[in-house]
């Protein structure tokens, strides 16, 4: 892979490794800054990348330990586990929809680290659980264990009992499935 390829498919993975790094930092800033260090990483390393090997997954395994890395060295900052101080910025959303993000922003940041970030893999990233698991370093059961328990654990802190519980409510359908008559 020459240089240029090589720059070229790097960039085309950025907003996954930015969507990954939002699930696993939760804010912007610090998202953007870990996506950076990565890519910064991986452009200092690319010697190392096996041309026909998976760049995304390389990438990811990166993000991830840079994370861990950064989070050893955050143990002495302030946390704010309940969110008391981030409430306080942040201001009411005017429609249900933003609502609903926000409480399912609250119970993916709830759940266990290895459960959310197997789960952020699988279902918004869209890895394979074989990808996760090598991601992750861990077996393949190990990673449909943990995206089920997270599932399962949504569903009970959303109190989601069927499909019809997430999603547009009646009227947004009614007015996305309106078709005017014809002339």
């Amino acid at each position: 892979m020459t240089a240029y390829d090589f720059r070229s498919e790097l960039l085309s993975v950025i907003p996954n490794l930015r969507a990954f790094a939002m699930s696993l930092v939760g804010a912007a800033d610090r998202a953007d800054d870990l996506v950076q260090e990565t890519l910064v990483r991986a452009w200092d390393k690319r010697d190392t990348f096996t041309p026909g090997t998976n760049l995304k997954g390389w990438l990811f395994t990166i993000l991830r330990n840079e994370f861990y890395s950064q989070m050893r060295k955050r143990k002495r900052e302030v946390s704010d586990p309940e969110g008391a101080m981030a409430a306080r910025l942040s201001t009411h959303p005017e429609q249900v929809g933003k609502l609903d993000m926000e409480d399912f922003k609250t119970a993916i940041s709830s759940l266990p680290h290895d459960q959310r970030e197997a789960l952020i893999l699988v279902g918004a990233s869209g890895f394979s659980y074989e990808e996760a698991a090598e991601i992750c370093g861990c077996a393949i059961g190990t990673i449909k264990s943990r995206v089920s328990r997270a599932r399962a654990q949504l569903a009970t802190t959303l109190k989601l009992e069927g499909d019809g519980e997430f999603g547009p409510d009646a009227v947004a359908v009614g007015v996305m499935n309106f078709s005017s008559p014809a002339a």
